[in-house]
């Protein structure tokens, strides 16, 4: 019988729901709050809980331009930010959202995430890679990702070169309104190294504005990465 691997993380209950969608929100555990967490473990690969805390304290900075050292101290007033995010302003706005919220509103919501939004996201796509993407990079061409891939990879369009392929996904500007900051879960981020594995190539998350590529420097990223695929035949 397989021995039940001990877990550490504490539970929150009912509260976990709040905490979470408002340290996302105001994303408070973004690699410029807290380093690259994930990247920082498999450095120190610890046999302990104890080691891990010791070697994160004594290792992680902040990725700013500035680099500033993680302490005890700062992770604590990161709680305390997120608290008074909760208490002065989800809180707020949630009880007025329950106080003002109808059938209506939730048949409504359903049907538009499941039409219009789905509609919106399709034409949105298409846009991008036909009207942009596949006009700059006229050499190549860009091909809907299989179900299955776009499913379990969060990969929208993948470009084969050869016997490899890079994949595209493609978010509206809404999903992250300062892209600068934006930063991929660790579940995309395990898929998106799965998929490089996979398939020897990158992938590139490209934000639109009404069809328009908002972070310019994906481009050239892009031609970049379509180059060396092209070199390594």
């Amino acid at each position: 019988m397989k021995e039940k691997t001990q877990r550490y993380s504490l539970d929150f209950g009912k509260k976990e729901k709040v905490l979470n969608y408002a340290c996302q929100t105001y994303q408070l555990t973004r690699p410029n709050k807290v380093g690259r967490v994930m990247e920082l473990i498999r450095q120190c690969q610890p046999q302990t809980i104890d080691e891990w805390d010791k070697w994160y304290f004594e290792n992680a900075h902040t990725v700013t331009k500035s680099n500033t050292k993680i302490t005890k101290e700062s992770l604590s007033e990161l709680g305390e930010r997120l608290y008074t995010k909760i208490t002065e302003i989800v809180i707020p706005e949630w009880q007025a959202a329950f106080s003002q919220l109808t059938l209506a509103d939730c048949i409504d919501y359903i049907h538009n995430l499941v039409i219009n939004r789905t509609y919106d996201g399709f034409i949105r796509e298409k846009s991008v890679v036909n009207d942009v993407l596949a006009k700059i990079f006229v050499n190549v061409i860009f091909e809907e990702s299989p179900p299955e891939l776009d499913c379990s990879s969060d990969i929208d369009y993948i470009v084969k070169i050869y016997d490899r392929a890079f994949g595209i996904q493609i978010k509206p500007i809404t999903a992250n309104s300062n892209f600068g900051n934006y930063s991929i879960t660790e579940r995309m981020k395990s898929s998106f190294e799965t998929f490089e594995r996979d398939f020897g190539g990158k992938v590139f998350v490209v934000f639109s504005d009404d069809g328009k590529i908002t972070n310019d420097d994906v481009i050239e990223e892009i031609g970049k990465e379509i180059n060396r695929l092209k070199n390594m035949q």
